[in-house]
């Protein structure tokens, strides 16, 4: 059965048209061009077994420890499923004027990222190519989760999600113990920050012209909030570590990716909406306390792991 189609929001397509037309350009003027295999290490590279005859692949051989190794594989997978996104993007904004000028730039610059990190973990044997090429296809044949909410609810999800991106990969690197690594995942959290600027700055314009429907929109999207990921094939135990490993969590979450977007258009403050409005806004409020909350708790929890942790490290090496 076909997923249901998203509605067509031809008039919130209009009403932010000459706004998208402002940010494409802004966004023009920011981007610096890079090329991925400028930041591969190619004399690391060697033939791997099967039809060269080369090295089977072995974990000793990684330059990046196993929580990085664990990161790295879930942020490639979801870059690869970049076809899915575009598709979706297309199909809801449409493939003329502005709208469709941004998706395909976006697309180009997104694809830069799964050729890079790619091709840096086969050139440094940083993570079984066996299991990451058996994970790519499971994932990308996999039914993609269905699209059926409209233009705002899109543009207010990649608000956020840029930003967690952005974080996920520069905590990826920061903790991967290969500068390498680390400075190109740098480069690519870059440009995931462009595109956060982007749409975040559209969704403010919308929240201008639409003040109502946006929070709504916003509402909606962080109370149900999840990185498209998910769907990766074992992403919930390796999602368990990257959060115990302060990669991406739920401290993370609420301190810096759903406030820092918020704050910058007065989400919560804002006194230009009607009854609707107010009713999404109070029950975004709400939704963000519950989930401070449950930050509190997550903490605790990670602090009682690490302190077990540690604990079983040192016990290893006494004995």
């Amino acid at each position: 059965m076909n997923s249901p189609a998203p509605p067509v929001d031809s008039d919130v397509l209009r009403t932010l048209e000459e706004v998208v037309e402002k940010e494409l350009d802004r966004h023009l003027a920011a981007a610096r061009e890079w090329f991925p295999h400028e930041y591969v290490p190619w004399s690391r590279g060697r033939d791997f077994a099967g039809e060269l005859g080369g090295e089977p692949w072995a974990r000793e051989q990684s330059p990046v420890g196993e929580l990085a190794a664990t990161a790295l594989k879930v942020n490639l997978l979801t870059e690869d499923n970049l076809p899915s996104y575009h598709h979706q993007f297309a199909t809801l904004f449409g493939a003329d004027g502005a709208w469709g000028t941004w998706v395909r730039q976006w697309t180009a610059e997104e694809a830069r990222h799964s050729v890079v990190i790619r091709d840096y973990l086969l050139a440094s044997r940083a993570i079984d190519p066996v299991d990451l090429e058996r994970a790519r296809m499971a994932h990308m044949t996999a039914a993609p989760p269905p699209n059926d909410v409209g233009v705002l609810e899109n543009i207010a999800y990649v608000a956020f999600q840029e930003l967690a991106t952005r974080i996920s990969h520069r905590n990826t690197g920061r903790v991967s113990g290969d500068p390498v690594c680390e400075r190109l995942l740098t480069r690519v959290a870059m440009d995931e920050n462009l595109h956060m600027v982007f749409y975040r700055n559209v969704l403010a314009a919308a929240l201008e012209a639409e003040p109502d429907r946006t929070m709504r929109a916003i509402s909606r999207v962080v109370s149900s909030f999840a990185m498209p990921g998910a769907g990766i094939p074992g992403f919930t135990r390796a999602a368990a570590r990257m959060a115990v490993g302060d990669i991406y969590n739920l401290r993370i979450h609420h301190d810096e990716v759903l406030q820092p977007v918020l704050r910058h258009f007065d989400a919560l403050y804002r006194s230009d909406l009607g009854p609707e409005g107010r009713r999404h806004q109070d029950h975004l409020g709400r939704h963000l306390d519950d989930l401070a909350v449950q930050a509190a708790r997550f903490d605790e929890h990670r602090a009682v792991v690490l302190a077990r942790t540690a604990a079983r490290t040192r016990a290893h090496a006494d004995g």
